[in-house]
């Protein structure tokens, strides 16, 4: 952990303000640029709220993913001595950047509602549980992509392009109930358009999602993350060894 934090804001000027400035300027981006295009969000009247209760855990989750599925590579010159092992490897970067993402959800959302006029009522519980299986769902994806990745150098390039559309389909700009009955059919099968429906539950007490399950979120991350730990532990040397 502490050599991830090194090299990853240690060397760059700024540090870890940087990890609250970059999801802010997203949030402030969105809130502008379809305040003028709107005259009201889909819930509530604070655009830049809004968004950053659906940006915030999709960032959490992306950031996760990206960073667990790096994780062998970035730590290949430590897993030479003999008492470090591929799951610390793991574990070192899944807790940092959770820890990390959670830190500037938590500046962000108070500095947004003490600075705006939301008059929010908070629902901590559902907010926490959102985060949560955002943590989970990046873990299992990140560590099946870690295996994926090792094996197959060009899968992460794959897997880039595949998802580029996922911040389109994850409900960070609009709401499921927003859309037309044949694309609800089909991104209702995306785990983190029941995350970020979630997340909003805690913000906006009215709302009321019934297509989120909290269950498909959780088998879903469970099963990629106990496939990707049992394909690790049967392939990790030859992916340290490529």
């Amino acid at each position: 952990m502490l050599r991830e934090m090194s090299t990853r804001y240690g060397r760059t000027p700024g540090g870890y303000i940087w990890a609250v400035l970059e999801p802010l300027a997203a949030i402030v981006i969105l809130a502008i640029g379809f305040s003028l295009l709107l005259r009201t969000p889909s819930l509530g009247t604070s655009f830049i709220l809004f968004y950053a209760s659906g940006y915030l855990p999709f960032n959490l989750y992306h950031n996760i993913s990206l960073m667990v599925s790096g994780s062998l590579k970035f730590s290949k010159p430590l897993l030479a001595y003999p008492s470090v092992t591929w799951i610390d490897a793991i574990l070192a970067r899944f807790l940092l950047n959770l820890l990390t993402a959670s830190m500037v959800a938590y500046i962000l959302l108070t500095a947004i509602l003490l600075l705006t006029d939301t008059r929010t009522v908070l629902d901590v519980r559902p907010m926490i549980e959102a985060m949560a299986l955002a943590a989970l769902l990046g873990l299992g994806i990140g560590t099946m992509n870690c295996v994926l990745s090792g094996l197959y150098p060009t899968w992460i390039m794959v897997w880039s392009i595949a998802t580029r559309p996922l911040f389109l389909m994850s409900g960070v700009i609009y709401i499921y109930e927003d859309l037309p009955q044949m694309a609800q059919d089909i991104l209702w099968y995306n785990p983190l358009l029941h995350i970020t429906g979630l997340m909003r539950t805690g913000l906006y007490p009215m709302y009321n999602p019934e297509y989120v399950s909290v269950p498909f979120v959780v088998y879903t991350a469970l099963i990629l993350l106990t496939l990707g730990l049992i394909l690790l532990r049967r392939y990790y040397r030859e992916i340290l060894n490529a």
